[in-house]
């Protein structure tokens, strides 16, 4: 492999130190095809993959992925968990109230932390996590629609 490839999927599970299934290399590319995906998507995605796979099977293998920094997992307040394949740069995210749709919002000013505690209580902080709340533009133009007649 030369420096301008990209590594395949099986390629990063091995330099993780995690064994290569097809179950795994099927879950990192549902997760990195998705949009912030819920559990249920993602195993429907790997299931398309490879077949029929458990829940548990699914949830310990986003365990394992997120535990090597493959994968990255948030949970929005009143949310289940989601995860997607941007992982390393401390980027934030924005939610919608009305729909729950997430997107990625790029730190602004700084290095990472992004943000600076006005106390860290004696903590090497190494991550922020931030995250906007507001209506979606789908959303938006929909509450300010005139209501049907």
């Amino acid at each position: 492999m030369t420096a301008s490839q990209t590594p395949t999927p099986a390629e990063e599970l091995r330099g993780a130190g995690l064994r290569v299934t097809a179950a795994r290399v099927a879950l990192l590319e549902a997760v990195r095809a998705g949009d912030h995906l819920g559990v249920e998507a993602i195993a429907s995605g790997v299931r398309d993959r490879v077949g029929h796979v458990s829940l548990q099977a699914v949830y310990e293998g986003l365990h394992a992925l997120t535990a090597a920094g493959l994968v990255r997992r948030i949970e929005p307040a009143g949310s289940p968990a989601r995860f997607e394949g941007r992982v390393g740069d401390n980027h934030h995210h924005i939610v919608c109230r009305s729909c729950g749709v997430v997107a990625d919002v790029d730190c602004e000013v700084g290095e990472a932390p992004c943000l600076t505690a006005s106390d860290d209580h004696g903590f090497a902080i190494d991550e922020a996590e931030v995250i906007y709340w507001g209506l979606c533009p789908t959303c938006s133009t929909a509450s300010s629609a005139p209501p049907a007649l």
